[in-house]
């Protein structure tokens, strides 16, 4: 589903990646891990072309898009479900205003159709009779469901979650991961999960890849990823699963 090819990507003289080559398959959930400043959040940028890498390809199922038009990247967008990492909810709009933005600004469905789309995106979510609540009226952990279902309305093919586990409480975060497994396998998406948790990616993930100082430094099953034995993997892991 996404595959990148010998991308780095510089600020100034600074490399922020080098080199990396990941593959995502059809349907899989990949965490990406790393410290802050480590690259995975300049990684997960360049693959929803909010940014052009410096060398390289990145491939969305049949797509280049490291050069494409902003008019084409909107159209591979499309395929792309998006949980950022403070919810991003427009405040000045109703919950169910914010789950039907990208259904009215690039679908033509009538009205009562979204309306329809919305409800039961909500309920996807464990949400239902918030349409008409406002963002300032939600829990952290509610904001995170509301912006999920905002991802997958468009029923994408790919959701990007950015660090979906960050400001909440132990229990809010298991609650989050445990919806991020039952979306994946309800609509059989893609799920790229960028995480500095490393217990929620254990739970979460089908694989995880570890970025290091811009590069790609590990690559394994979560059962695999435990028995690797490079220090800089072990030191990570150790410190978040102790927390």
């Amino acid at each position: 589903m996404i595959k990148i090819k010998n991308v780095s990507k510089y600020f100034n003289t600074k490399a922020a990646l080098k080199q990396v080559n990941l593959e995502i398959f059809d349907g899989e959930t990949l965490a990406i891990i790393g410290g802050s400043g480590s690259g995975k959040s300049t990684l997960l940028r360049l693959m929803i072309g909010l940014i052009q890498p410096s060398e390289g390809e990145i491939w969305i199922d049949e797509d280049e898009i490291s050069k494409m038009s902003e008019e084409d990247l909107t159209r591979v967008r499309l395929k792309m479900g998006m949980v950022f990492q403070y919810s991003a909810l427009f405040d000045s709009m109703s919950v169910g205003d914010n789950v039907a933005f990208g259904l009215v600004e690039h679908t033509d469905l009538p009205k009562d159709k979204i309306n329809s789309i919305v409800k039961e995106k909500l309920h996807q979510v464990g949400l239902e009779g918030v349409e008409n609540l406002m963002p300032n009226e939600l829990s952290g952990g509610m904001k995170k469901r509301v912006s999920l279902a905002r991802a997958i309305a468009i029923n994408p093919q790919i959701i990007f979650y950015d660090e979906p586990s960050s400001g909440l409480d132990p229990i809010t975060t298991r609650t989050i991961d445990e919806l991020i497994i039952s979306t994946q396998k309800s609509l059989r998406v893609t799920s790229v999960v960028v995480t500095h948790d490393m217990a929620s990616a254990c739970r979460i993930a089908d694989r995880i890849a570890m970025v290091y100082k811009g590069e790609l430094i590990a690559l394994d099953t979560v059962e695999n990823f435990r028995k690797i034995n490079d220090p800089r993997v072990q030191d990570f892991f150790k410190s978040l699963v102790t927390q």
